[in-house]
């Protein structure tokens, strides 16, 4: 019998390569999302992560399909820039639902299916979690809260033999930039510096990975025999992290202000 992986947001970016390279791979594939993909050889479940029994529903069909769940991708999410001072309250609750207890309603029901036989839990984070940046403070605050669930539920589970882990992947080129919500508020007041900072954001992205290339690593890690807490997809990331921690944090952060707090009117001069 085949293996089974759940992964949510799979109809397109990483979800979407990241459930194309397990189907090829003989997993069952069951992708959990709101719009239902064409990928051939992936059970598409159509899901709100943000209603319980949405999610309920879900893990009750593959239940009764499969019966247990080898590994469980928490891939799905959602974004929003724009200055905290400025954030809707309303639009800061869709993001945590959706990114933070989206996470966690899979998790708590998927536990029931693995805790037999054991398995791995992936939650997709972000380099964000590890440097938060200006402007997109909440998003940086729901993948930072992805981070410490999954160093919770290392211990946690560790007795069922289900191991956890954070995937931080960088810029990839996806719809998520297009389908992000972008709060332009208060830039005059902040001298055009949120605007500025969202381009930059949206070129990054747009001149990112192929979302495939990310699925390959999502793939490779999953085959690990022991998890680390945390991966970053990328080299440069990877250094980036560790100079982070060795570093004072009000240089590496005087550097990012450099990187993404920049007037228009200082970009003519340089």
């Amino acid at each position: 019998m085949s293996k089974v992986v759940v992964i949510t947001g799979a109809s397109g970016g990483i979800g979407y390569y990241t459930a194309k390279v397990f189907a090829e791979n003989g997993y069952t594939v069951y992708g959990l999302c709101r719009t239902k993909g064409d990928l051939v050889g992936v059970n598409y479940i159509s899901t709100d992560l943000k209603r319980d029994e949405s999610v309920n529903a879900a893990f009750d069909k593959i239940k009764e399909e499969s019966q247990s769940i080898d590994i469980l991708i928490n891939n799905a999410g959602v974004g929003i820039t724009g200055a905290v001072e400025f954030s809707e309250m309303s639009d800061v609750d869709w993001q945590f639902n959706v990114n933070v207890y989206g996470t966690m309603r899979c998790i708590k029901h998927a536990l029931p299916l693995m805790r037999q036989k054991g398995g791995k839990i992936l939650n997709i984070s972000s380099i964000a979690a590890i440097f938060p940046l200006p402007f997109q403070g909440v998003y940086s605050m729901t993948k930072t809260a992805v981070n410490s669930l999954s160093l919770v539920l290392r211990n946690e589970l560790r007795d069922f033999n289900i191991d956890v882990c954070s995937i931080m992947p960088g810029d990839a080129k996806t719809g998520f930039t297009d389908a992000r919500r972008k709060n332009n508020a208060g830039d005059d007041l902040y001298g055009g510096i949120i605007s500025h900072s969202v381009n930059k954001m949206i070129h990054d992205e747009e001149t990112g990975r192929h979302p495939s290339e990310y699925a390959q690593r999502i793939y490779h890690i999953s085959s690990k025999r022991k998890l680390k807490p945390f991966y970053a997809t990328d080299l440069a990331y990877s250094v980036a992290i560790v100079a982070e921690r060795l570093l004072p944090k009000r240089f590496v952060y005087y550097v990012l202000s450099k990187m993404y707090i920049r007037r228009p009117k200082e970009k003519s001069k340089s």
